[in-house]
């Protein structure tokens, strides 16, 4: 399996607003890209040919991947000026998919678990599609009997829900033909059809595997500072600014007697001197200045 898709086309409303100016999968985490996230895991695990569809603010994924690569890998854009939901914008790539299996990921998440056994078990199966599923969280809408999801929100029989959907899935390029065609339909009416003929696949996750939603400002910071923060080599952080406990993007200017405290600092923004900021998240074109705690700045 060498292919993936990327889901990039939600609104991000949840993150308003800082998906103002960025899609959500852009946003910067750990001083980079969201996506590059996603990307580098599903390069480990031996992906190199990429689906991405966009459609909020689409034409920042051209000046985020001007040559349409990523680390040699090949990044081909979708663009859905209508937002046609997962189902419709698996239908939309059928010509890119070419009867080949294709992993689909979140664009939202950072993980770490192992796709390579998912993807391993998938091909290893009867199964149409295989979930990457947890049994903790906070969304437990899947029943499942062995390796088999039985049930979705209890749609088919009414079973209470043990696991939550991570958010990673493996299809096989048949399940296109339950995709009704230029539809905005969810994937979710697709998975109910494969739970009736047998053929939807769970794998369990085992352990605690890193896996984070960013969808919420909540999520973003909790996620964000799950590992210790830094500032980048390309940022000018003046020696009597104090800077605690925070990410400094590229190319900030933090200028000298600002204090930073638990805080993200997107590339290219600005802190003045008399800036007093804690738990804050600074990524406007203008400049940061005055005390301010809890603000998107």
């Amino acid at each position: 399996m060498r292919k993936a898709f990327l889901l990039g086309a939600g609104l991000g409303a949840r993150l308003q607003p800082l998906t103002n100016t960025l899609p959500k999968p852009l946003i910067p985490f750990a001083n980079r890209p969201l996506i590059t996230h996603v990307l580098d895991h599903c390069l480990d695990a031996g992906i190199t040919d990429f689906a991405i569809n966009t459609h909020h603010l689409h034409e920042t994924w051209q000046e985020a991947f001007p040559d349409g690569t990523y680390r040699g890998a090949k990044l081909t854009f979708f663009h859905e000026p209508d937002l046609l939901e997962t189902g419709g914008g698996i239908k939309n790539i059928a010509d890119w998919i070419k009867g080949d299996p294709v992993l689909v990921y979140n664009g939202d998440i950072i993980t770490d678990l192992p796709i390579d056994r998912l993807i391993t078990g998938h091909m290893a199966s009867n199964n149409t599609a295989t979930l990457a599923v947890q049994d903790h969280g906070p969304a437990l809408h899947l029943a499942l009997e062995g390796h088999r999801i039985t049930d979705i929100r209890g749609l088919i029989s009414g079973q209470t829900g043990t696991h939550q959907f991570t958010g990673i899935y493996v299809i096989d390029p048949e399940i296109l033909d339950l995709i009704p065609p230029n539809e905005k339909i969810s994937i979710i009416p697709t998975f109910l059809e494969l739970i009736k003929r047998g053929e939807l696949g769970a794998y369990h996750v085992r352990g605690t595997p890193q896996w984070l939603d960013l969808g919420t400002r909540e999520s973003y910071l909790e996620a964000s500072f799950s590992a210790e923060p830094g500032i980048s080599p390309q940022a000018n952080v003046d020696p009597d600014a104090v800077i605690k406990n925070s990410w400094i993007g590229p190319n900030c200017l933090v200028e000298a007697g600002a204090t930073v405290n638990h805080s993200i600092l997107w590339p290219g923004t600005t802190v003045l001197r008399d800036a007093q900021l804690t738990n804050c998240i600074v990524h406007s074109t203008s400049p940061a200045s005055g005390a301010h705690h809890d603000a998107d700045l």
